[in-house]
């Protein structure tokens, strides 16, 4: 049965589907940019997205050469607080405060909350 088979695993599907819902309730605008999250098994990105004209205003990774000095000897979950305060500090150079948080299907918990925690942290309100 061709088109059929599984795709992907369970857990991808499920977060997939989550991504799905929660996109038809979250859009960002210039002035309040959607802030999205992806996370793999070794590292951590974040996006400031503007919606309506398809731009990204900033970004930030725990693989940037810049944060390279400062993401030296942590753990995952402290990482994502230093690629949090980072994507956080971009914005507020661009006199951006206030943002919409999408989780992106991944649950509020761990390296996801940290990211948002740094961002706060950093001056951000969501």
């Amino acid at each position: 049965m061709a088109g059929h088979e599984k795709i992907g695993s369970e857990r991808e599907r499920t977060r997939l589907r989550r991504k799905v819902t929660i996109r038809k309730r979250v859009t960002g605008t210039a002035d309040r940019p959607r802030l999205s999250v992806f996370r793999s098994s070794k590292h951590i990105y974040a996006q400031a997205i503007d919606d309506v004209s398809g731009q990204v205003l900033a970004a930030a990774s725990d693989l940037e050469p810049a944060l390279k000095a400062e993401l030296e000897g942590k753990n995952k979950k402290d990482k994502a607080k230093v690629v949090g305060k980072a994507i956080g500090a971009k914005l507020v150079a661009r006199q951006v405060t206030t943002v919409v948080f999408d989780r992106n299907g991944y649950l509020y918990h761990g390296r996801v909350a940290h990211v948002a925690d740094g961002a706060r942290e950093a001056g951000l309100a969501f």
